[in-house]
């Protein structure tokens, strides 16, 4: 398994839970010192990614790229794949179209979090869910054309009332056969949906694709009540081997919350 950092690139997004916010040069370099294996950046638009700048940053540091957020078609744009609308709805696609073809380049997956949407307005759960399905195909199927999965991220119930539990959303791509599409595990919101953290992961092994590694309070591991160790040995038993990042807030500071996440690292994955 590999260890990785949030940067947010996105001023609409200062709130939110990412480590750093204050460029990719400095973040990249933080993240190298403290001896991260790669950082996921959240960009306020694909061209954040597609710039020459972000290679030179990646390879200057020793990083890889573990993923890339779309969130921000929805915190800046309002975009999100069940939309009643059918044109914001093809806007929303062509903003995450355009990240997995940036995060493509630079041998990433991107993300579906927040852009999911949510029912309501004129479209009830169970046409919203086939919308998601459609649109989770279509965009599958771009990524895989960069030798990359799509990353789906079931939130919490304050977030979505599409999927908020791990096995739910599993037997989702199993019944729509979304073979391109992997789990975006984030252990924030499985503390809030989920029994067992653990159990949840060993059951779901092979739809796992990306782990986002916070704490039950959205804050670094280790400022909340996370049993990390039977988690590990969960993604251990499933043979997971990509990255566990830290979307978690820069509390009490961006420094700290690092600092705090790559001793979860050494302590839980490399023991």
């Amino acid at each position: 398994m590999k260890s990785a950092v949030t940067v947010c690139l996105a001023t609409e997004a200062r709130q939110g839970p990412f480590v750093y916010h204050d460029g990719l040069e400095p973040g990249c370099r933080a993240a190298a010192e403290l001896g991260f294996d790669g950082v996921e950046i959240f960009p306020a638009a694909s061209g954040d990614v597609a710039h020459p700048e972000v290679r030179r940053l990646l390879a200057a540091h020793g990083l890889g790229l573990a993923a890339v957020g779309t969130g921000s078609g929805f915190v800046k744009h309002g975009l999100h794949l069940v939309h009643a609308d059918p044109a914001v709805r093809s806007k929303a696609r062509d903003f995450i179209a355009g990240i997995i073809d940036a995060a493509g380049s630079l041998g990433a997956p991107a993300i579906i979090g927040s852009m999911q949407g949510r029912s309501g307005a004129g479209v009830p759960r169970e046409q919203a869910v086939a919308l998601l399905a459609e649109a989770l195909g279509d965009l599958g199927a771009r990524a895989a054309g960069h030798g990359q999965v799509l990353l789906y991220e079931p939130l919490n119930r304050y977030e979505t009332d599409l999927f908020n539990r791990q096995a739910d959303a599993a037997a989702f791509l199993e019944a729509a056969t979304l073979t391109n599409v992997k789990l975006l595990c984030d252990l924030f919101h499985m503390n809030i949906e989920e029994a067992d953290v653990a159990g949840t992961l060993a059951a779901c092994g092979r739809h796992v694709g990306h782990i986002h590694w916070a704490d039950s309070n959205r804050r670094a591991m280790g400022f909340g009540h996370t049993e990390a160790a039977p988690i590990v040995a969960a993604l251990r038993a499933i043979g997971y081997t990509g990255y566990v990042s830290a979307e978690a807030f820069p509390l009490p500071t961006a420094e700290e919350a690092a600092r705090r996440t790559i001793m979860s690292v050494r302590q839980h994955l490399l023991a």
